[in-house]
């Protein structure tokens, strides 16, 4: 059967069941948890938690995604080469901050709330989408480059009729670990006020709760294996566009 070949079938009415119906495993988990009351987090419905938790996903991948190509494309240009080991660099040493410690740094300049949550999100998503895209733009082979400058097309057309189209199943990669690294992430911004999917495994940690920690944590878990096959699909029917081409 078809659906037992594509987890992505079944997996997307997995979450929906979760966000919607978790109410209803109650009876599981106060078998499991007795001491726990009650033993599904109530606080907030999980789909409400799931819109905000993709809202910053979304909004702080795209940041990153935008930061990110267009360093990448600045640095694959011959003015701008010279630039490349500094933005590796800073783009490395933004992620090889803690969360927690950009968190940490951020609430005393924005307060708490979304908004040190989406800093931290961002720093963290360029660096794959950098990466990735400086290595698709750089995987371009001269030759074409040179038969499209043989055509007559500028530079900004080369780059948007050519390299761009030819490497964006690498920078699609890069985007695809951008996203996921996010998905989880972002539960994070529960300590600083922000409304995510972490907010039940917070409070689970802080209360001792564990049903609500696990809770949490398969949304989460179950909403990052869909989007990364999601992600999967999307990177076939490129790769294949790009080969029919």
């Amino acid at each position: 059967m078809r659906w037992l070949r594509d987890p992505l079938l079944w997996l997307l009415p997995l979450l929906l069941f979760l966000l919607l119906g978790m109410p209803l495993l109650r009876p599981i988990f106060a078998a499991a948890f007795p001491t726990t009351t009650p033993p599904v987090y109530a606080d907030d419905s999980f789909f409400a938690l799931f819109l905000f938790h993709a809202e910053y996903v979304v909004l702080s991948s795209l940041a990153a995604a935008i930061i990110g190509v267009g360093l990448g494309i600045v640095a694959t240009r011959e003015w701008g080469t010279e630039f490349r080991p500094l933005l590796e660099a800073l783009a490395t040493i933004g992620q090889t901050f803690p969360p927690v410690a950009v968190l940490a740094l951020a609430v005393p300049a924005f307060g708490y709330g979304p908004v040190p949550t989406m800093i931290a999100l961002t720093l963290y998503g360029i660096l794959p989408i950098l990466k990735n895209t400086l290595a698709g733009l750089g995987s371009v082979p001269v030759a074409v480059r040179e038969a499209g400058e043989a055509m007559g097309l500028t530079r900004f057309q080369l780059l948007r009729d050519v390299e761009l189209p030819l490497a964006a199943p690498t920078i699609l990669a890069g985007i695809r670990i951008s996203v996921i690294i996010n998905i989880g992430t972002a539960a994070i911004g529960s300590t600083v006020g922000a409304v995510t999917l972490g907010n039940p495994i917070i409070g689970g940690l802080v209360n001792g709760k564990v049903a609500y920690v696990l809770q949490g944590a398969l949304v989460v878990g179950v909403f990052a294996i869909a989007t990364d096959l999601l992600f999967e699909r999307l990177d076939r029917r490129l790769r294949r566009f790009a080969t029919r081409d």
